[in-house]
């Protein structure tokens, strides 16, 4: 799909991930495959503006390429913006949203040989989950690669179940879930913040791509440890969310 062309895309499913986020299932009637790299967004447009450029919202895809013309968003509700309450009261299966993508450059390298640590918060996991699963469902030879998730309480954990599945029948794949204000006495995950966790697993300095996806201040941090671990910038690949 050229990146200036927008297209119908229709709601088909929608299901609540947790209290505060919500998964968005969408078809786009005009193609017979949606093709797309893992790691890249759509842009949806919404009537929530005057000015269309006030309008337009951009989401990683969540779901993985498949000979298919369905995709998938996990957003979560901001509930002082526009965009989500919108979506929230609004949204019904049926709808069709106008759709641009896909679009970024936020892609796996070309080639898997080393080590990929995938660092997020929040939804930030959704091109990490449509990467992974796209090298699993394709069997693409690959160092490990690690998936650290981090949030504050158990109720935001995304994909929990589903990603501890897919470690389980991928051996090369590792999974870390971190809540910041859980109990430690009660709660069987990390304990903290996402960056405690890289720093262990890579504190022997091997070569390794590093893909950071979520807050501003969190990649901000992030690289800022990275590089005092040793690492060059060259090995650090960021998108921001908000």
């Amino acid at each position: 799909m050229a990146d200036e062309l927008w297209m119908d895309a229709e709601i088909i499913k929608i299901e609540d991930e947790t209290p505060t986020t919500r998964r968005f299932w969408f078809r786009l009637n005009e193609l017979e495959s949606f093709r797309f790299s893992p790691g890249q967004f759509v842009s949806l447009e919404l009537p929530i503006h005057e000015k269309k450029s006030k309008r337009i919202r951009s989401y990683s895809i969540a779901s993985a390429p498949g000979n298919t013309n369905v995709f998938e968003l996990v957003i979560v509700l901001v509930e002082d913006g526009m965009a989500t309450p919108y979506m929230w009261s609004n949204f019904k299966l049926g709808d069709k949203i106008p759709c641009r993508g896909p679009l970024g450059h936020f892609t796996l390298p070309d080639h898997l040989d080393r080590d990929l640590c995938l660092v997020c918060t929040g939804t930030g996991i959704a091109p990490f989950r449509s990467m992974v699963h796209y090298i699993h469902q394709n069997q693409i030879p690959c160092k490990n690669v690690y998936l650290i998730f981090g949030c504050r309480n158990r109720e935001d954990i995304l994909y929990r179940d589903e990603l501890m599945q897919l470690a389980a029948e991928m051996p090369s794949f590792h999974y870390y879930y971190v809540c910041s204000r859980e109990d430690p006495q009660s709660f069987e995950g990390h304990i903290g913040y996402v960056h405690a966790v890289y720093e262990q697993l890579f504190s022997d300095k091997r070569p390794v791509h590093f893909y950071l996806c979520g807050w501003r201040n969190m990649l901000n941090e992030a690289r800022t440890r990275i590089q005092a671990m040793g690492y060059d910038k060259s090995s650090i690949h960021v998108e921001i969310y908000g």
